[in-house]
C-alpha cells in the first residue's frame, strides 16, 4: 500500500492524549501501522546506564503513534488533511491534499 505518511512530514494528532498536537514524523514503521512524532505520546523509560557512556534513570522518549490518529498538515493551507493521490502526466504517481487540491513533495 502506498505511503500516505511520510518521514519529515508535518502531522497534527486528530485522537488520544496528545490530542491537537503538531509535529514531525521521525519514522515510520509500516508493518505495525504506527509512526514516531517528535514531541508527541512522550512515555518514561527506566534506563540503566551502561558502559558505552549512556546515563541511567529515567528518560522520556516518543512512542509510537498508530496512523489512523495522525493527519497531514496541508502545506498551502496549514489545516490538517486527507491525503490523496494522482498520476502526473509525466507518469509519477504524488499525494495530493484533498482539502485543497495541492501536491505534497516528499
Amino acid at each position: 500500500m502506498a505511503a500516505r505518511i511520510k518521514k519529515g512530514d508535518t502531522v497534527v494528532v486528530i485522537s488520544g492524549s496528545s490530542k491537537g498536537t503538531e509535529g514531525e514524523v521521525l519514522s515510520v514503521r509500516p508493518a505495525e501501522g504506527r509512526a514516531v512524532v517528535r514531541g508527541v505520546a512522550i512515555a518514561k523509560r527506566h534506563q540503566k546506564p551502561t558502559r558505552m557512556g549512556d546515563e541511567g534513570g529515567i528518560i522520556a522518549r516518543e512512542a509510537p503513534v498508530h496512523l489512523s490518529n495522525l493527519k497531514l498538515v496541508d502545506p498551502a493551507s496549514k489545516k490538517p488533511t486527507r491525503v490523496g493521490f494522482r498520476v502526473l502526466e509525466d507518469g509519477r504517481k504524488v499525494r495530493v491534499a484533498k482539502a485543497t487540491g495541492e501536491v505534497i513533495e516528499g
